[in-house]
Order: C-alpha cells, then sequence, then structure tokens
C-alpha cells in the first residue's frame, strides 16, 4: 500500500511539474507573439530625395503628387519623404556622391555616373532614339536592366526607376539654324564627354558646367547657348536671357531614382514593397508628363518671345553625319557598344 501512495505521489507530483512547465512554456509563447508583434514595427525613417530640376519641372511635379505620398501611404507611415529639389543638396555631382556614400537616401541624377560606368551612357549617344516611346521601351527592357546591373555593381546603389528628362535641343542667343552657325558659338554642355565631343563635333566651342552655373553664365554671356531639353529652358527661367531654339533633338537624355544600397538593406520588406510601388507610379506619371509637356512648354516658351527653329532635312542630315566619327571612335574604346547601339536601333523599328 505504502509502495503504491508513493508511486501515486510521483505521478502526482510529476504530472503537476508538467502541467506549470507548459503554463510556463505557452505564457512564454505568448509573451513572445506578442513582443514578435510589437517588434515587427517597421522602423521609422525620413527619406531625402536630391534633384537639380525646379520646384515645377515634371521631375518634382511627379515627385510631390506621386512619390511622396504613395511611399508615406503605403509604408503606413514609417517612411517620410523630404524632396530637395533646383541643387538645395548640392549639384549633381554633389548630391550623387552624397546618394553612394549614405548622406543622402535618394537622388534623381542624369548619367553623370557614366565615366566610370560606360554603360549608363549609352542612351544618351547622339541622334540613337527616336521618340519617347522608344526610350521608354529601351530603359525599361533588358538593356536598361544591364545598364543598371552595372551601375551596381560598380558604385552600389540601388535603382528604383528610370524617368525622362527628354530630347536635347540648342537655346541660345541667336539663331542657329545652320552647320555654319555653330562656328565660334560658345556652347555649354554638361560635364560629360559624349556632350562635349558632340558640340565639338558640330563645330562649336564648347564650355562644360554644371546645370545650376548655366543661367548666370548666359546672363553674363561667358557663354552664347546651351542644351538641354525644352522642359529645363522653361523651369530655370533661361527664356530671361535665350532668343532662340534649335528643334535638333540631338539626344535623348534620362534620369534614374537611386537609393543608397545600405539604407535600402535596411528597410523591412513592406516598406521596399512601398517604395518600389510608389517608384513605379512616379516613373510613369514623370514620363507621361514629360512627353505631354512639351507642346505647352513650346507654347509657354513662344509667348516668351522665343523663337524656334525646325531643322529642315539638309540640316538635320548634316547634323548627324557630323556626329558619326564619335560612334566609331566609341566603337573601339568600348568593343560591346556596338552590338548595344544596334539593339537600341532595332527597338525603334
Amino acid at each position: 500500500m505504502k509502495k503504491w501512495s508513493m508511486i501515486l505521489a510521483i505521478v502526482f507530483m510529476i504530472t503537476t511539474i508538467l502541467a506549470a512547465c507548459g503554463s510556463k512554456a505557452d505564457q512564454a509563447s505568448t509573451n513572445k507573439d506578442s513582443k514578435g508583434s510589437e517588434g515587427s514595427k517597421d522602423q521609422s525613417y525620413t527619406i531625402k530625395v536630391a534633384n537639380y530640376y525646379a520646384i515645377d519641372h515634371p521631375q518634382n511635379v511627379a515627385l510631390k503628387e506621386k512619390f511622396k505620398p504613395l511611399v508615406e501611404e503605403k509604408s503606413g507611415g514609417t517612411l517620410k519623404v523630404e524632396i530637395y529639389e533646383n541643387n538645395k543638396l548640392g549639384g549633381e555631382k554633389e548630391f550623387y556622391t552624397g546618394v553612394r556614400n549614405g548622406t543622402i537616401e535618394m537622388g534623381i541624377p542624369g548619367m553623370i555616373m557614366q565615366a566610370d560606368v560606360p554603360k549608363m551612357g549609352v542612351i544618351e549617344r547622339p541622334f540613337l532614339v527616336k521618340d519617347f516611346k522608344h526610350a521608354k521601351a529601351v530603359l525599361e527592357g533588358p538593356i536598361g536592366k544591364e545598364m543598371t546591373d552595372e551601375l551596381a555593381k560598380v558604385h552600389g546603389v540601388h535603382t528604383l526607376a528610370w524617368t525622362a528628362n527628354g530630347f536635347r535641343m540648342v537655346s541660345s542667343n541667336r539663331e542657329v539654324a545652320s552647320m555654319d552657325d555653330f562656328k565660334g558659338l560658345r556652347l555649354r554642355m554638361p560635364n560629360t564627354p559624349v556632350f562635349v565631343e558632340l558640340g565639338k563635333a558640330l563645330g562649336a566651342n564648347v564650355s562644360p558646367m554644371p546645370l545650376s552655373e548655366v543661367f548666370t553664365a548666359m546672363e553674363q554671356k561667358v557663354v552664347d547657348a546651351q542644351d538641354n531639353p525644352i522642359g529645363v529652358v522653361k523651369s530655370s527661367g533661361f527664356y530671361e536671357v535665350q532668343s532662340h531654339i534649335l528643334e535638333s533633338r540631338h539626344g535623348f537624355t534620362p534620369n534614374v531614382l537611386i537609393v543608397n544600397q545600405a539604407f535600402w538593406d535596411k528597410l523591412s520588406d513592406k516598406q521596399k514593397k512601398a517604395v518600389e510601388e510608389a517608384a513605379k507610379e512616379y516613373a510613369d506619371y514623370e514620363w507621361k508628363l514629360s512627353e505631354e509637356n512639351y507642346e505647352s512648354d513650346k507654347k509657354f516658351l513662344i509667348e516668351k518671345g522665343m523663337k524656334f527653329v525646325t531643322p529642315n532635312e539638309k540640316f538635320l542630315n548634316e547634323m548627324e553625319k557630323s556626329v558619326q566619327p564619335l560612334y566609331e571612335s566609341y566603337y573601339k574604346e568600348y568593343p560591346w557598344a556596338k552590338e548595344m547601339v544596334e539593339k537600341i536601333k532595332q527597338q525603334g523599328n
């Protein structure tokens, strides 16, 4: 009897201990779930987005109307977007470097990086891209991915979207209506080899300088002309110091929305998805605005007194012929470029 009493007592003790352990385990699990739920709350961040465009340029309109509200909404308020337009965080070189080293979360440069990442400059080769549809198809397809993959590999920044700056033209303080008119023309170009070479091939005296210095240089007659899409001529007020625009459409310039890789890696999956979805809507809207705004920008500039020169077929052919040697030297320097250029041309057919 004593033996059975002892056995029952031991069984009871073991049962009690197991029940207690189970209770503690359940409580620990409950606490863990509770903490996990709280721990899964995304950390809050402020995203600075830098660019060199005026506040009413399609880039900043699209950032303000699409990217900022969508990121903040889709992230549940854990991400806040601050837009720094018009070189407020430095010129293109400065803010691009800022994104690379992490002092700025995001930026919208042009192809300033092509000196180190040559593939990023292919799209800007002279007279290569036909229209917006052609450009968008190239950049959002395999060629665009090849370019941004190379950018990530060399400069370590993550690309979110391609957008449009537009087709480059020459605005000047006098009429440019023939190849002869380029002779002696002091032409500002971005400090990028393809543009410097292009200006020289056309016969101009090229002065490389950042966009932030162009207005003053034209106002003080340091340069006679500059090249940019007409949206920049409007938004930067160049019509105040220029009289003519040559609709040369000599090159297409895109922009790219980039984010610092280390910052990107810190975001949760939910936050990354919010940013990616917002970037897609922002980019589509910016492409649409850039294309649609051409006629309204042209009308605005004409009303401000600017005269537009549309090159005839002879002049256009002469310009295209003058830049062909650039392609020959380009292919010698970068053997991979010819195939890439041919693929871009085929997508425009």
